[in-house]
Parts: structure tokens; C-alpha cells; sequence
């Protein structure tokens, strides 16, 4: 017998609690900033802080570049604005809850 999902109540096979919260109307800004030494930091905010770990090493992967994920934001070293965008667009977040500096 399959596991039941604490959240909806329906078998893990066919749960869609994932899918869901990526739909949730919350705004993801993508910005850089400057730090130390004047590198470039790109920093991702407004996700989900459960999810935030999987979701910074997906996007370290899929950018090639090295960062962190702590206090709620994603931390990625150099200046990928554009492609962090895209990155979480085939992450399945929507385009309209994406808004870059």
C-alpha cells in the first residue's frame, strides 16, 4: 500500500502538493549585488525556505558557478540574472511570479 501525503491526503504516487506550490502567487526577485572585493553576486529571494536547498543546487548545476542557500536566499557567484530566469522556468516556476533588477 502506498504512503498517504500529509498535506492532501492522497497516495504519494499521484500527489500533486509539489506542483501546487510552485503555482502559489508568491514573487521570486532575482537581483545582483555587490560584495567583498567588488565580485558580483546574483541572489535569488522569495522561494520556499523547505525547498530551498534542492532548488540552489539545481541552479548551481544548471549555471555552472558555485553559491550558497541560507536565511532564505540563494547566493550564486558572478552576474547570471538572465540565466537564473530561465533556469527557474525550466524549474517550472511561472514567468509572471519572476522579476529581475
Amino acid at each position: 500500500m502506498a504512503s498517504i501525503c500529509p498535506k492532501c491526503g492522497l497516495p504519494q504516487d499521484i500527489c500533486v502538493c509539489d506542483t501546487l506550490e510552485k503555482e502559489e502567487p508568491h514573487q521570486i526577485k532575482i537581483y545582483a549585488d555587490k560584495k567583498r572585493f567588488g565580485k558580483l553576486v546574483t541572489i535569488v529571494e522569495g522561494l520556499d525556505e523547505k525547498e530551498i536547498d534542492k532548488i540552489a543546487k539545481e541552479l548551481k548545476h544548471m549555471l555552472a558557478t558555485g553559491g550558497t542557500s541560507k536565511e532564505g536566499i540563494i547566493m550564486l557567484q558572478g552576474d547570471h540574472r538572465a540565466k537564473a530566469k530561465e533556469a527557474l522556468l525550466k524549474l517550472g516556476f511561472k514567468e509572471g511570479h519572476i522579476s529581475t533588477r
